[in-house]
């Protein structure tokens, strides 16, 4: 049995999952005063009267890192970063408490100018940082020589809890990106952590020992000692597991719109020819650019609860949600309550939902029930218009999935498949202004944590082999070792097919799907020195660990 759990915004949903079919159900409200609560009772609900020793895994999708960004909550980091020569970087504009070091490293991991001890012990005392338990530590070609990075820690980790390394998170070569994707780290390093600890205190409270797993943006999971050091990864887990949930449910070989229309937001994904528009360098949030890859998503503030108001006659959907929809208590005017006016759902008090919509009637010169088909009508429009602009701007350049880069290739949707609490109400709306065949899943209000119980662990590495000094680094298992002026492009393929079959292995994939995205080779001449330079991406995809398509797919509960 598998357990899918994905904390929302608005409501966390839950599944158990046993041979293809769902054998127990649950959606709830968020209480964001008490997520341990929330998560707790969603486990007790799942869980009960359910053998639990027969639990093999704990997949769990979550907005926490997202949130806690995107809404200021983040830790105070001081970052410290050894830029050495080259293109400077203007950091201080973008992070308050930052030192930049002394000393560099070059293009090929050897020590130019070594790190100032004791400049970094003044910085350690520097009482304008004693209130601060969080660090980011980058150094330039830190993926190449991570020696610099590593003797930092050490000096400070005594007093600061949570400590991100650049080398530690990314073997790609980009330095601002390396620098932001540290700084993300830590900053919600604490609150993930406080996260993970709730899961755990829930699963031993039930007597669950089965190992947990955090979705990633990439669609795929890793286990909770990676989501302990790189809760970055987790952020964007909500719309992968969105993606993972409509993948599960639905196949397709067209190109695509995915849409899921949660309670906050509605997530929008798109498909070249079935697979996957991807973001292969990094996303970005809160305009720092990243080094986390993932599948391409975009959020719009609609949904379900999304506050309606009339401003100089026009409806104006969002992007807020203030409250819980009028005919469940709530005190604005909401989504929600057009579909309760028109008997769309069957629950909550209709009444209360007739009073918002008719305060905004009045204002349109309309009556309570052609407003709220005006306003379903405007979401359909909302949903419209942001996917033009996307697509405007997805075909002006080339398309990366996450497979290959589409040269010349233009997306030009045929169909559209939708999940989520509202997604049949509004789904006839969207097939209208689209005028595209429309799909709305089954157990589509529950497709996010049926995506994120399927979803496999992924992991990705980067080979870097100078055989000028006779040196090998593959930062993403610390592996930096000396090797044969005679190692070979073969050799470093063979090397990362070795150790990403052993991740895999370790994870429970007996033969994970691997792959090398990017390899090449070059020479180089130093002084009578002559070598190659060799570089190797190479990674576990992410996957389902099976589909839940057709005849096979019912729900026992």
């Amino acid at each position: 049995m598998i357990i899918g759990i994905d904390v929302g915004g608005t409501n966390i949903d839950g599944v158990i999952i046993h041979n293809k079919n769902i054998i127990r159900k649950v959606k709830n409200s968020v209480d964001k005063e008490d997520l341990f609560a929330t998560i707790y009772n969603a486990i007790k609900e799942l869980t009960q009267g359910v053998e639990k020793s027969k639990i093999q895994r704990i997949n769990l999708s979550t907005t926490i890192s997202t949130n806690a960004i995107v809404e200021g909550k983040t830790e105070d980091v001081l970052l410290i970063i050894q830029s050495g020569p080259g293109i400077q970087n203007n950091f201080s504009e973008s992070f308050k408490f930052l030192e930049e070091v002394d000393g560099y490293v070059d293009h090929r991991g050897v020590v130019v100018k070594e790190l100032d001890i004791e400049e970094i012990k003044y910085i350690k005392t520097d009482r304008k940082y004693e209130h601060l338990d969080s660090a980011a530590i980058v150094t330039k070609f830190s993926t190449r020589n991570p020696e610099s990075e590593i003797k930092i820690k050490k000096i400070f980790q005594e007093e600061y809890k949570y400590i991100s390394t650049g080398h530690s998170l990314s073997g790609n070569l980009n330095f601002p990106r390396r620098v932001n994707t540290a700084y993300l780290n830590s900053s919600v390093s604490k609150v993930f952590s406080s996260f993970l600890d709730d899961i755990k205190n829930a699963l031993e409270a039930e007597g669950i020992t089965a190992p947990i797993y955090i979705l990633k943006a990439d669609g795929g999971t890793m286990d909770m000692k990676n989501a302990y050091s790189l809760p970055i990864q987790s952020i964007l887990s909500g719309p992968a597991a969105s993606f993972m949930g409509i993948s599960a449910l639905e196949d397709t070989t067209e190109d695509s719109i995915y849409l899921d229309i949660g309670g906050t937001t509605t997530d929008i994904f798109f498909l070249v020819d079935g697979v996957p528009l991807f973001e292969p360098i990094g996303i970005e949030i809160d305009k720092l650019k990243t080094l986390v890859r993932s599948i391409y998503s975009y959020s719009i503030g609609l949904g379900g609860d999304s506050v309606v108001k009339i401003i100089d006659g026009k409806i104006k959907i969002g992007p807020e949600r203030l409250d819980r929809p009028m005919a469940l208590g709530g005190k604005y005017p909401t989504v929600t309550d057009a579909m309760a006016v028109l008997d769309l759902i069957n629950f909550g008090d209709k009444e209360k939902a007739l009073t918002g919509m008719e305060k905004l009637s009045l204002v349109m010169n309309l009556d309570a029930i052609q407003c709220s088909q005006s306003i379903l009508q405007e979401c359909g429009e909302i949903i419209f218009s942001t996917v033009e602009v996307l697509l405007n701007k997805i075909n002006s350049k080339p398309l990366f999935t996450v497979k290959e880069v589409l040269e010349g290739k233009k997306l030009q949707p045929k169909e559209i498949k939708i999940i989520g609490g509202p997604a049949k109400i509004l789904s006839k709306y969207i097939e209208e202004r689209f005028d595209l065949n429309t799909i709305v899943t089954g157990n589509h209000e529950i497709a996010n944590a049926i995506g994120a119980a399927l979803s496999k662990p992924t992991f990705e590495i980067n080979l870097h082999a100078d055989t000028v000094n006779k040196i090998l680094s593959i930062p993403e298992e610390n592996i930096y070792k000396n090797i044969s002026s005679k190692f070979s492009l073969k050799d470093g393929r063979d090397l990362v097919f070795k150790y990403l079959k052993t991740k895999g292995k370790s994870s429970g994939e007996e033969n994970p799907d691997i792959e090398i995205l990017e390899e090449n080779e070059f020479n180089m001449v130093d002084g009578w020195k002559f070598g190659k330079n060799i570089r190797i991406k190479g990674q576990v995809q992410p996957g389902l660990i099976y589909s839940m398509r057709g005849d096979n797919f019912e729900s026992e509960k």
